[in-house]
C-alpha cells in the first residue's frame, strides 16, 4: 500500500507514527511545503523566552530519523492538486521547481490552518508578525531583543495572543492586547478567573483593551506606528496578529467537500466525501463529548488522536474517532490553569443548559504553609441541571494543580455524574492534597444545589 500525507504537524506526524506502528512495510510519502519538518508552534513560548535554545529542537521528528525508519520525506514540495478519479497528486519542488504527478492509494490531508488576517487597512505594514511556525518564531526572537521596539500591541487573547504578549513583557516591552471579546481568555475560562489573570497581566506592564475592533493599522515609511480601533488608538513598533485561524483548504475546492467556514467535512472514521482520502487536525471538526456534536477545537491532542485513528482506518481496522473534551492549559506568570468541556461563557452558543459551582480553597491542608507548596486555588464545576451529568470544569491555582482536569475530561467522555464524583476516591496526604479533593468538595456542593 502507498500513502501520501501531507503536512508535517501534530496530524501528519502521528498518522505516520501510526502506518510505521502496525504497517511498517507500507510506502509512506510525507509531504511538508516548507524546509522544515515538524516544528511544534505550541513550543514556540518557551523558545522565545530561551527555555529551549535551538529552534531546531522544537520538533517532532528530523528527515533523518524518519527515513531510516523507511518514510519517504519530501521538503519543500507541495502538494497543489488532488485527482481522486486518477488518485494522483500534483508535486511542486521549491528547491528546483521541478513539478511531477504521484499515484497514491491512500491520501491523509493535514494541511491545517493559517492565521486569519485582518482586512483591515494596514495590515501589509512592515513589523506586522504572526505567531505561527519556525519562520516568524526567529523574526519574532529578534525583535524580542531590538532596542527599536519599545511598545507591542497584540491582537487576540487567546492562548496564542496571551504567550506573545508576556515573552514581550518579560523582554521588557510595554504590551497592550486588543480583542474584540469582552474579557481576555473568555473562550478558555469564566470571569471568575479572568478577572484575576486580567490584574496579574496588569502587574506585568500587559494592559488589555477588550471590547474592540480593530479599524487600521497606520504606519510611516511603510512600517506600522499604531494601531486604531473603534474605542482608542495605540501607538505601537510592533504588531503580533493572533486574532484566529482559517483552514488552509484553497486547494481542495472541488475535490472533497468542505463546510461553509473551510472546513473538511469527514465522517466518524476521518474519511472525506471520498473514501480514499481522508483529513486529521485543525482544517477539522471532531467529535464534543459534553453536547455530542462535532466543533472546532484547534488542538495538538485532538490533531494527534485523529492522526492515531486515520492511519487505523486507512490500513483497514475500523475505529471511531473518540469524543474529545477540548481540554487545555496554560501559565501565564506564576498562575496554571486549566479547562475542559462546557463553561458558563460558552453555554450558550453551544446551546447547553447547564450550571456550575465554585470552590474557592488551599491546595493543601491550611496548616501547611505557603513556601511549602499551598496556595489557593479555585475550581468551577460545571454540570446539567437535570440529572448532574458532568459537563466541564476549570481550575486555577500558583501552585500546579492543572492535571485535575484530566480526571473531569474523563469523566465527561464517561458520561459521569456529579454524584458519581463526589465521593470518588482520590489520594490525601498533606503534602500534595487536602483529605477531599477540591473536586470532590464542588460536587459535593453540586448535589446540594440539585437538592435543593
Amino acid at each position: 500500500m502507498k500513502v501520501i500525507v501531507v503536512g508535517s504537524s501534530h496530524g501528519g506526524y502521528e498518522t505516520v507514527r501510526g502506518i510505521l506502528a502496525d504497517q511498517p512495510d507500507a510506502e509512506i510519502q510525507w509531504y511538508e511545503k516548507g524546509d522544515f519538518l515538524s516544528f511544534l508552534s505550541c513550543g514556540m513560548q518557551l523558545y522565545l523566552e530561551g527555555v529551549v535554545k535551538d529552534v531546531n529542537n522544537v520538533r517532532y521528528a528530523t528527515p533523518a530519523d524518519m527515513s531510516a525508519k523507511g518514510v519517504h520525506v519530501y521538503v519543500e514540495q507541495e502538494i497543489t492538486k488532488v485527482d481522486p478519479t486518477s488518485h494522483t497528486v500534483h508535486v511542486v519542488n521549491h528547491g528546483n521547481n521541478v513539478e511531477r504527478d504521484e499515484t497514491y492509494d491512500k491520501l491523509v490531508l493535514s494541511v491545517g490552518a493559517v492565521p486569519f488576517e485582518l482586512p483591515v487597512p494596514g495590515h501589509d505594514l512592515a513589523n506586522v508578525y504572526a505567531m505561527r511556525g519556525r519562520d516568524w518564531a526567529i523574526k519574532l526572537k529578534a525583535k524580542t531583543v531590538d532596542p527599536t521596539v519599545k511598545n507591542v500591541v497584540v491582537i487576540g487573547s487567546g492562548y496564542i495572543g496571551i504567550e506573545a504578549a508576556e515573552v514581550f513583557a518579560k523582554a521588557g516591552k510595554q504590551v497592550t492586547i486588543v480583542d474584540m471579546l469582552p474579557r481576555l481568555l473568555s473562550l478558555y475560562l469564566d470571569d471568575e478567573f479572568t478577572t484575576i489573570l486580567t490584574k496579574e497581566l496588569a502587574s506585568h506592564g500587559i494592559q488589555a483593551a477588550v471590547g474592540q475592533g480593530v479599524k487600521s493599522f497606520e504606519g510611516i515609511d511603510g512600517q506600522v506606528t499604531s494601531v486604531t480601533t473603534d474605542k482608542g488608538h495605540y501607538p505601537t513598533d510592533l504588531v503580533i496578529s493572533a486574532a484566529g485561524i482559517q483552514a488552509n483548504t484553497g486547494m481542495l475546492k472541488g475535490v472533497v467537500d468542505l463546510d461553509d467556514h473551510g472546513l473538511i467535512k469527514i465522517n466518524d472514521y476521518l474519511q472525506t466525501s471520498d473514501p480514499d482520502i481522508y483529513a486529521v487536525g485543525d482544517a477539522t471538526l471532531v467529535p464534543f463529548a459534553p453536547t455530542g456534536k462535532n466543533n472546532r477545537i484547534a488542538l495538538a491532542t485532538n490533531a494527534r488522536r485523529q492522526g492515531r485513528v486515520a492511519a487505523k482506518n486507512l490500513l483497514g481496522t475500523k475505529l471511531a474517532m473518540p469524543a474529545v473534551s477540548g481540554s487545555s492549559a496554560l501559565s501565564v506568570f506564576d498562575y496554571h490553569f486549566a479547562s475542559t468541556g462546557v463553561k458558563a461563557g460558552t453555554a450558550d452558543k453551544l446551546g447547553v443548559d447547564c450550571e456550575s459551582v465554585l470552590v474557592t480553597d488551599t491546595v493543601r491542608p491550611a496548616f501547611v504553609p505557603d513556601d511549602a507548596g499551598n496556595d489557593q486555588v479555585w475550581f468551577k464545576l460545571t454540570y446539567a441541571p437535570t440529572d448532574g451529568r458532568i459537563l466541564g470544569a476549570q481550575i486555577m491555582s500558583k501552585v500546579d494543580v492543572t492535571a485535575n482536569i484530566n480526571t473531569i475530561s474523563l469523566a465527561i467522555q464517561a458520561k459521569l455524574t456529579v454524584y458519581d464524583l463526589a465521593y470518588t476516591d482520590f489520594f490525601f496526604q498533606p503534602g500534595f492534597d487536602r483529605p477531599w479533593n477540591v473536586m470532590n468538595v464542588a460536587a459535593q456542593k453540586a448535589i446540594k444545589a440539585l437538592e435543593k
